[in-house]
């Protein structure tokens, strides 16, 4: 991949370009809680996005995607929606530097690469992220890394209109081989913990299936965690999120609460408690209990948050009546994409002929299934 992105971008611009790795990312558990100011458990994965990027002289912007295998012109003083969706992951993060103030100049960029598109592997922050890192890089910023990823979350929020959380693009440039970090969403600090052990597989189950609901549905779920919280302030009015709630103080005020609202958040704080065991399951290498918190994410996703989907239970059920299966649940936005499963390495090809075998039984579809490894975050490849 490295070689046809740097030869599409040679071909195109008659340049040498910088090459960057941008990964995309997995979710071990805390899902949802980004937002909520909770703790998540990601790491970089192997699967990533190589861009070719160069500097111009002037302010024109020209973009190619592989993957696509479409050209996107503009320049920076006109960026402008596209009525293709991935040149505004790009323009998304020129928009937020020129905001900020930064002295950039125009850019030429082609990148393509491997991390499934819609997947739940988070191929738009590995976008986002990984032109902020280059920017950082050719035009001499000195930025740190999370201001970088502060900024590539901006440029979704703003530019693309999707209200995501800091996780993706904060595991995406922080990211580390064999280990996972523990992120505090609201104090934007993290812990490593050691995910690297040989008898295990990480193993990404893609439904086939494209989110066609979860950018409308998390805009709304991220509304209903709001208003709990608004109910809640009323009581404890030093309380900014339901970071800062228990269950007890759910359920004395539970009369107030729309019961969906009520099962939102149920969810999340249940959700930030399995963060907080499973690390300490790390720490004591127990991964059996490990897989079984995996497990409770995902049923609280399905019947509390209300964001899975009949492709996406399909999979963990099938994955997890597999012998040597730990643990497994969906994983990313929802309404579609993935589920991430934790697996024994002997167990890994029974597990991909019996989850496509029951997959296609059900649907006609054929899932992709991707072992990966926790890697390096966003990197620079040559320069």
């Amino acid at each position: 991949m490295v070689e046809a992105v740097r030869q599409s971008f040679e071909k195109k611009f008659q340049r040498k370009p910088l090459l960057l790795a941008s990964p995309g990312r997995i979710n071990l558990i805390g899902e949802h809680t980004d937002y909520n100011e909770g703790f998540v458990l990601p790491g970089a994965t192997d699967r990533c996005l190589v861009f070719a990027v160069a500097a111009r002289a002037d302010r024109r912007c020209r973009l190619y995607s592989l993957d696509f295998d479409q050209d996107f012109a503009t320049d920076l003083d006109h960026l402008h929606r596209s009525e293709w969706r991935w040149p505004d992951y790009l323009q998304g993060v020129l928009d937020q530097f020129l905001k900020a103030g930064y002295n950039i100049g125009g850019v030429d960029i082609a990148f393509g690469g491997n991390v499934p598109i819609g997947g739940g592997m988070s191929s738009s922050a590995a976008v986002e992220a990984g032109l902020a890192f280059a920017l950082n890089h050719l035009f001499d910023l000195k930025l740190d890394l999370l201001t970088l990823a502060l900024l590539a979350q901006k440029a979704e929020n703003e530019f693309v209109g999707l209200r995501c959380g800091i996780m993706d693009m904060y595991a995406n440039l922080h990211g580390r081989p064999g280990q996972v970090l523990k992120i505090d969403c609201r104090h934007l600090v993290h812990e490593y913990y050691p995910f690297d052990r040989p008898e295990l597989r990480i193993i990404i189950s893609d439904t086939g299936v494209r989110r066609e609901l979860a950018s409308s549905e998390y805009n709304v779920r991220r509304h209903q965690c709001e208003q709990g919280v608004r109910i809640l302030q009323k009581y404890y009015p030093g309380l900014k999120s339901l970071r800062d709630v228990s269950l007890e103080m759910l359920q004395e005020h539970r009369a107030e609460f729309d019961p969906v609202v009520w099962k939102r958040c149920a969810y999340v704080v249940r959700e930030n408690n399995r963060v907080e065991l499973a690390c300490q399951d790390l720490l004591r290498h127990d991964f059996n209990s490990f897989g079984l918190r995996m497990q409770e994410s995902h049923l609280g996703l399905r019947d509390e948050y209300e964001v899975s989907s009949p492709e996406l239970n399909l999979l963990v059920e099938a994955a997890s009546a597999v012998p040597g299966v730990l643990g497994s649940r969906m994983m990313g936005a929802g309404f579609g994409g993935c589920t991430i499963s934790l697996v024994e390495a002997a167990a890994v090809e029974e597990f991909q002929a019996r989850v496509s075998a029951a997959y296609r039984q059900e649907t006609g579809l054929a899932p992709a299934i991707h072992v990966v490894r926790v890697e390096a975050g966003t990197r620079i490849l040559e320069a």
